[in-house]
């Protein structure tokens, strides 16, 4: 690691942080120092990327595992969505597979996993007890990182494709939820005049759709003027893709969080990410280059 990164942020200097092109990373940090936070905005996964992978040797909860791991939900519907998952999670994590081949096998997985959910009768009240007794945790710092964005008006889309009333809940419920500059674009939940599920809102998005019209449609990027800096935030290839619809962004840095089987991965992870994060908790690598950007000058 240069010194020179060092000295910009200190965090990048920590031995799980690995970079390929410092030149790059420096480039585009003092770039985003430079124009300060008028310019900012971020796109973030949210599963294993805003929230935690492990905590205390336990693996923590995505949002489709806090329906699936909760003692609330029917036993019925553990055990048929733990086969889902078994049969489809190999799958699209096997590096020997197009993302092409993987895509009609993920459409598979989540209508299939979708249809369970939607036959068990899900009560709005149930769904935030689930939430708030489920193993999903924001990683370390989150909160600061979603205050600072607020406080200094930083718009962050949060894009998943995990389910988007949980995200919602299990932000608000750790940290706070701040509609004015936060937007998730996910798989959300329609409830009947009973407030019980009924179904999903829209088109299923997926690992590898996070580019298609789901975001296009919303016109999000259209919306976001000014913003020509990026940070891009996930912990899947499939979320280099998030960002395809900011056509005006002029500097992005992509920021990688490799949680697991790191030996095999890290040089597929290297040669997509600017910045992986091996096996962290927390967001101080991000949080010490949003200190850099909105409290420093060139």
């Amino acid at each position: 690691m240069t010194e020179s990164l060092i000295a910009l942020v200190p965090e990048l200097g920590r031995s799980n942080v690995k970079i390929k092109d410092h030149e790059f990373v420096e480039k585009a940090i003092r770039t985003m120092m430079r124009d300060a936070h008028h310019k900012l905005q971020v796109v973030a996964d949210f599963d294993w990327t805003l929230t935690k992978h492990c905590e205390n040797n336990k693996i923590c909860s995505t949002t489709h595992g806090v329906l699936e791991e909760s003692t609330l939900m029917p036993d019925s519907f553990k055990i048929a969505a733990r086969k889902l998952k078994d049969t489809y999670l190999p799958i699209e994590f096997d590096h020997n597979l197009s993302i092409e081949e993987k895509i009609p096998k993920m459409i598979e997985w989540w209508s299939k996993g979708h249809e369970l959910i939607i036959g068990c009768s899900l009560s709005r009240n149930k769904l935030e007890r689930i939430v708030a007794q489920s193993e999903a945790r924001l990683r370390n710092g989150c909160k600061w990182f979603f205050e600072e964005l607020h406080e200094r008006d930083i718009p962050i889309l949060i894009f998943s494709a995990g389910i988007g009333d949980i995200i919602h809940l299990a932000i608000s419920q750790q940290a706070q939820f701040h509609p004015e500059n936060m937007k998730i674009v996910s798989n959300f939940l329609t409830f009947d005049e009973k407030e019980i599920v009924v179904g999903f809102a829209d088109e299923i998005i997926h690992t590898f759709n996070k580019n298609e019209n789901a975001i296009h449609s919303s016109d999000y990027f259209f919306n976001i003027k000014h913003r020509e800096n990026l940070l891009l935030m996930g912990d899947s290839v499939g979320d280099l893709r998030m960002a395809e619809g900011a056509d005006h962004v002029e500097c992005i840095l992509k920021i990688g969080f490799l949680n697991f089987k790191v030996e095999e991965s890290l040089e597929l992870y290297m040669n997509s990410f600017d910045i992986v994060i091996v096996e962290d908790e927390s967001l101080d690598v991000v949080n010490g280059i949003m200190k850099a950007i909105v409290g420093s000058t060139p």
